[in-house]
């Protein structure tokens, strides 16, 4: 167990009803995202966490679930034993996810619920239960350039907000012009290269002559997730202190099967699951002194504002990919928030204001 788990691991909490509500909206990458948040009740109080499970058909299922479908209501001794009755528990009652990873998402819906409610039963934050202050959070942008792929979405954030910085999705579409032009505005960070999704629609098989484009029209960017093969192994020789991994990081194991040992980390803390498996891969990137990162996956609700919290928290100065949700959107509008975010109050629960 690690120490973090340690100190919230004995808060006692109690479920007296349970709920949930459903988001729907397009976003800057042509899909529409849906996501559940869980609302856990009692003692006067509420506990949110949000389930970001990708598939739209894994939510519309939710919907046809009983509201009590997984047994949540009743008093648990501590946030351990709340934590622990999910392990047995049947995550998507009227049938199997879409995809393996989404049992994590859905289980940290639920475990970020209960530990935000057992924070405010007890009249406690997380960083007052941690003792650890919370910092102002550098963030950047995350995006695609569109189909054909134009720098045009970069430029305009950057007319818009100076300054912002950028986490980009670099595809096989991307060429030599566009790749200039975006190196041009001096504003992309890390480059993500998505080697190691299947089956979704942001798939990018790797892909030797947009490494190399990347690598070397990027020479200071942080590249996230190649898909090594014995096509691409080669061209990170040398550059391994700047490969950074996402989607294999489930946990402390998943960090130490790497292909070499990690310098940079993007932590989504719903790839976790639980809260136990997300402080231990935290505490372990401190031993090994791996730069750590947050990363969002569109949440659409409360589940912004606990990334953003664990930013503050844990590696408030990484290029965290923690924007306001509004930089998600289709259209970026006005009048949002700029990087760095404001240090959150210290106030109960795992609540941003």
């Amino acid at each position: 167990m690690s120490t973090l788990f340690d100190a919230v691991a004995d808060l006692p909490l109690e479920i007296e009803a349970t709920e949930r509500t459903r988001r729907d909206r397009d976003t800057s990458s042509g899909f529409v995202r849906t996501t559940t948040t869980f609302h856990l009740r009692g003692d006067g109080v509420e506990g949110r966490g949000e389930d970001v499970t990708y598939d739209t058909a894994d939510h519309d299922a939710l919907e046809d679930a009983p509201a009590d479908a997984f047994e949540l209501v009743g008093a648990y001794d501590s946030f351990a034993d709340f934590s622990a009755s999910l392990d047995d528990a049947d995550l998507f009652p009227t049938g199997g996810p879409e995809r393996e990873a989404s049992e994590h998402y859905r289980r940290w819906g639920l475990e970020s619920a209960g530990l935000d409610l057992a924070l405010r039963q007890n009249d406690r934050s997380l960083s007052d239960v941690l003792d650890v202050d919370p910092d102002p959070v550098r963030f950047v942008v995350s995006t695609r350039l569109g189909d054909p792929p134009l720098s045009t979405r970069v430029e305009s954030i950057l007319s818009r907000y100076p300054g912002t910085e950028f986490k980009l999705d670099p595809t096989t579409e991307w060429t030599e012009n566009v790749v200039e032009a975006v190196a041009a505005t001096g504003a992309a960070r890390i480059l993500d290269l998505k080697g190691h999704y299947a089956g979704t629609d942001v798939d990018q098989e790797p892909d030797p002559e947009l490494y190399r484009l990347v690598l070397s029209g990027f020479p200071e960017a942080v590249i996230e997730d190649p898909g090594l093969t014995d096509d691409t192994r080669s061209l990170f020789e040398g550059e391994e202190g700047r490969v950074s991994w996402d989607a294999p990081i489930t946990g402390v194991e998943s960090v130490e099967d790497l292909p070499f040992e990690p310098s940079w980390l993007n932590v989504k803390p719903s790839r976790f699951g639980t809260v136990e498996s997300l402080f231990e891969t935290i505490e372990y990137a401190r031993t090994e002194e791996i730069t750590l990162y947050g990363g969002g996956q569109f949440e659409l609700g409360v589940g912004r504002q606990h990334i953003q919290l664990l930013a503050s928290l844990f590696y408030p100065d990484g290029p965290n990919d923690v924007a306001p949700g509004g930089y998600n959107d289709a259209e970026t509008p006005e009048g949002l928030q700029t990087s760095p975010l404001d240090a959150p109050e210290n106030e109960i629960g795992l609540k941003w204001t």
